[in-house]
């Protein structure tokens, strides 16, 4: 693969909480190449440093010792400005929906747009119904949360996180509350993705159901990645 196939990549990364006495080391020397349009799925036990390696990954947290290379920008020193523009081109998808609860689905899928710069409201509207729509919701387009049920909202928050075609989403348990036939068709959405566009899907999931649809399993125990199976 040439720098050009690779989203993201770990060298050496280490990570620690707390200080002192208390510090307590949580990943151990990750090293990782992720291509371009792969969908990549984490396993492992909880504590494990999954959810803690996403959001290095993702720069919602320092790098501290080691090189992470995110769509070719190093993160390690990384201004706020660049990562900012870096986090634009990215997708969060986390088990916890947050979403806003005095705004629609539509009005919530909005927001990933706003966020990127991208205010044309016509344009921006259609491209929210769209998502909604591949994700079964068009007959809730102007529902609250508090008349969506839990699985539906997790779905308006995955929308948020593709409408602006994000060259990288990470997710964290996003299935979680998901029956499977809604769960499997997000998964081949993200699939879609990385096979249309390009985008590279990392998602953190305990859905024994996901596995078989995984490009690539990637296994963490206490900090250390123990296992890379490439399936595709």
């Amino acid at each position: 693969m040439t720098d050009d196939d690779i989203s993201i990549q770990a060298s050496a990364l280490n990570h620690w909480f707390g200080a002192g006495e208390a510090r307590k080391q949580a990943l151990f020397d990750i090293d990782l190449r992720i291509k371009r349009g792969s969908f990549i799925v984490m396993v492992g036990p909880s504590g494990s440093g999954k959810t803690t390696l996403l959001t290095l990954l993702g720069c919602l947290r320092e790098i501290e010792d080691g090189s992470v290379l995110l769509l070719g920008q190093e993160l390690r020193h990384a201004t706020t400005a660049q990562n900012v523009r870096l986090r634009r081109r990215l997708g969060f998808i986390f088990q916890a929906h947050n979403l806003h609860e005095s705004l629609t689905a539509r009005q919530n899928v909005l927001m990933g747009l706003q966020v990127k710069g991208r205010l044309n409201r016509e344009v921006s509207d259609k491209a929210a119904a769209h998502v909604l729509t591949l994700l079964g919701l068009a007959n809730r387009l102007d529902y609250l949360p508090a008349n969506l049920s839990g699985g539906q909202k997790q779905r308006v928050a995955i929308g948020r996180a593709l409408v602006g075609n994000p060259d990288v989403v990470l997710a964290d348990e996003p299935t979680a509350a998901l029956d499977w036939e809604t769960a499997a068709s997000v998964v081949d959405l993200l699939k879609h993705l990385g096979q249309a566009r390009g985008t590279t899907t990392m998602m953190v999931t305990h859905d024994n159901r996901i596995l078989d649809r995984a490009d690539r399993i990637l296994t963490l125990e206490d900090g250390r990645l123990v296992g890379d199976e490439n399936r595709a």
